[in-house]
């Protein structure tokens, strides 16, 4: 097959080696005179019978007609030994792409043409081109080793006889064919989730089955399902998994109740949502014959209910997490044990994972015990109830209630002292009619009857995290699962701290106790100010996410050297894994757990977690904009809260809705100016900053999208200022 390649000539050697700087591109023989710079008929001519003669030899492989790549086998030969990368697709609407190394380098561009196969979220292999000066890491993506999703959400279109489905999300560049007999009765312009059944080597587009059909887009209910099958969470839960939960019986033994410490003649109390269903903490108090006070903090024992390797379990597992989206929660265990059978119901026998604490009257920690328990909730109580008897109404339990309220304030005042941040952060709520349509949307308020129950929570977490962590412990070195929160990114805190310079506010980063006062002061000093949303977004943005890790690292916002999740096992997975695993450490006394089997188990609730915040933010997008769709026309204020190369995004002052003023809709060309997070009019020097205050016009709303655009009222005095006028 091969010639003698002493015999080429160096003509044919300069193809090949050309060939060989561009190992995976298919090039024709136009492409080759080019770079060879041969511009006369007969000389790309000459080159043309060349190509022929090399592809019939092997040399080169046809990929088109007449368009070539060089034999793998000569690429040693005739070209850089090929690098390859491996990373994660990150695919954009325009069909080109990046890929982000698994090992943390620099992005790596990827052009249309040299995708392959991929899609977005994929793990791929990335043949890499060589370095060319002043021009980005480019490469070409050869294999596809991992899929990120299989299904997918989408439009169902037939057009002369022929059916695709055209994907909701901008990252997916491809539409889906539908072969006949793969509809599932879907009918033209339905959303419906789609299975990718195959890719045909020579075919543009991939091959796909409908596998559920959802309904007509702008239905609610639709709408909802969609953002959930995006995502790949399950719409519902399997049949063996209901009938597994219709099994359990809600009947206690005798004998476990002996097991068990009993608190059912203990004052116990439930705080919640007023809506809420699934009551997986309690709190009971009583005074002690000393003069000390005793509080249990009691959560659901699903670990009960719920065994290792059920279909129950791996259902759980597998979901990581509760979704709360705005009309409805999706859970994460079926209704009867979230809603019946561990909910801790008022009036009702449950059976509890407790952490029981006594403490003098300054909130010390006299003694503590964990352990499981039995427990009789008094009374269930919403928020607004608690809040109320605070505020000096009186209710059932007050002076019990103002006395936990007096020792979660000073639990707060210690933490807040040992160096816990006290970020701020608004959630937006609506308010929905019998159709699930936003009629007004409200803030929901942080206020003291949340944080009693968060006080409490937190200590019995970061106690049970102390129990097997600390060095004294017994278990120290045992597997654990553990809730972490890193250090500030630096890059971000730099930049953080050159803005607020510029605003007039200093921060003093010499030791992580002064950076946490300076956080804590500056929230304290922005309160009411007009840059107090800028101020607060992006110190958020300097900071890392928590995660769940078996490597215990610490959770640096909250200041605790160990911290886990306990308190909500119901809705979270991490928390059941940490109740098996306090159970089999401190009770049976068994060994520990296998470290790298909880850290996949780990990193899978962690993804679960980012997923579950992502579809929640997805379905108040959609609200958001089904609730303004009815106000295009309509002026109101609001605060820039983003900029990014499109336009300006600027959120509602009332409603929070957050829409984007386009850059093409202003009267002047703006370039971005990222350091100082704003943009500025390159003629009239108008300045548009992340925080300011202004106003903007309804001007279209796409509910399928979930876009709104916004177009400003007015003009913003751009008159000349002193330097550094615009920060204050």
């Amino acid at each position: 097959m091969k010639k003698k390649r002493n015999s080429l000539s160096t003509f044919v050697n300069t193809i090949l080696r050309i060939y060989g700087e561009h190992p995976f591109k298919p090039m024709n023989y136009k492409q080759i005179a080019k770079i060879m710079g041969v511009r006369d008929a007969a000389g790309k001519d000459v080159i043309f019978q060349v190509l022929e003669t090399l592809n019939r030899d092997g040399q080169l492989i046809e990929h088109h007609p007449y368009s070539y790549t060089l034999n793998p086998d000569l690429v040693n030969e005739y070209g850089p030994k090929p690098h390859y990368v491996i990373g994660t697709v990150d695919m954009k609407s325009t069909g080109k792409a990046y890929v982000v190394p698994e090992d943390g380098g620099e992005d790596i561009q990827i052009a249309a043409n040299n995708t392959g196969k991929a899609l977005h979220g994929d793990k791929v292999k990335v043949a890499m081109f060589p370095k060319r000066k002043s021009k980005k890491t480019e490469g070409e993506i050869v294999k596809v080793i991992q899929r990120a999703h299989n299904e997918f959400v989408g439009i169902f279109s037939v057009s002369h006889g022929y059916a695709f489905v055209v994907p909701d999300k901008d990252t997916m560049p491809v539409n889906f064919f539908i072969p006949r007999g793969s509809y599932k009765g879907a009918r033209d312009g339905q959303k419906v989730i789609v299975k990718l059944s195959d890719w045909p080597e020579n075919s543009r587009n991939p091959f796909g089955e409908v596998v559920r059909v959802l309904g007509y887009p702008g239905e609610n209910n639709v709408e909802m399902q969609s953002i959930l099958a995006q995502y790949e969470y399950p719409l519902e839960f399997p049949k063996e998994v209901e009938k597994e939960a219709s099994q359990i019986s809600d009947k206690i033994s005798s004998s476990e109740i002996k097991a068990r410490k009993d608190f059912r003649d203990v004052l116990t109390i439930t705080i919640d949502p007023r809506d809420a269903k699934d009551f997986d903490d309690a709190i009971s108090y009583r005074r002690l014959s000393n003069g000390h006070h005793e509080v249990g903090v009691h959560i659901a024992d699903v670990s009960y209910y719920v065994k290792p390797g059920s279909a129950i379990d791996q259902e759980a597992q597998q979901r990581g997490t509760s979704v709360y989206l705005v009309d409805r929660t999706i859970p994460m265990l079926p209704e009867k044990l979230c809603n019946m059978v561990c909910s801790l119901r008022p009036d009702e026998e449950k059976l509890t994972f407790s952490a029981v604490f006594e403490m003098n009257d300054k909130a010390e920690i006299l003694k503590k015990w964990i352990g499981k328990t039995m427990i009789k909730s008094n009374r269930r109580f919403a928020y607004e109830e608690v809040q109320a008897m605070i505020e000096g109404r009186e209710g059932d339990y007050k002076e019990e209630i103002l006395i936990l309220n007096d020792l979660a304030t000073k639990l707060r005042d210690k933490r807040m002292a040992q160096g816990s941040i006290n970020f701020h952060s608004e959630e937006v709520k609506f308010i929905l009619d019998e159709n699930m349509h936003p009629i007004d949307t409200y803030v929901k308020v942080q206020n003291e009857a949340n944080m009693l129950i968060e006080d409490f929570m937190l200590l019995a977490n970061r106690t049970v995290a102390e129990a097997i962590g600390k060095k004294d412990s017994k278990y120290h070195g045992y597997t654990f699962v553990y809730r972490v929160h890193d250090e500030p990114n630096p890059e971000k805190l730099f930049s953080f701290i050159s803005l607020v310079s510029k605003l007039g506010y200093s921060m003093n980063i010499s030791t992580r106790e002064n950076l946490v006062k300076s956080y804590n002061s500056l929230f304290d000093a922005v309160e009411g100010k007009g840059e107090r949303n800028l101020v607060e977004t992006v110190a958020l943005r300097t900071m890392a996410k928590a995660l769940y890790s078996t490597v215990n690292i610490g959770h640096y916002g909250l200041a605790f050297p160990f911290y886990t999740h306990f308190t909500s096992p119901i809705r979270r997975y991490p928390d059941l894994m940490v109740h098996r695993l306090i159970e089999r450490y401190m009770i049976e006394n068994q060994p520990s757990v296998s470290q790298d089997e909880y850290e996949v188990l780990c990193q899978h609730a962690s993804e679960m977690e980012r997923k579950a915040a992502e579809m929640e933010r997805e379905s108040v997008r959609y609200k958001q904009a089904e609730y303004l769709q009815d106000k295009i026309g309509k002026v109101f204020d609001g605060l820039i809260s983003g900029i990014s190369k499109w336009g300006i995004y600027v959120e509602l002052v009332d409603s929070k809705c957050e829409g984007m003023v386009r850059y093409s809709t202003l009267d002047d060309m703006y370039y971005i100016d990222e350091e100082n997070f704003r943009v500025v009019g390159q003629e009239t020097r108008q300045i548009y900053r992340l925080g300011d205050a202004v106003k903007v016009r309804i001007d279209a709303v796409d509910l399928i999208k979930k876009q709104m655009d916004f177009t400003f009222v007015g003009k913003k005095n751009s008159s000349p200022r002193k330097r550094g006028e615009e920060y204050r």
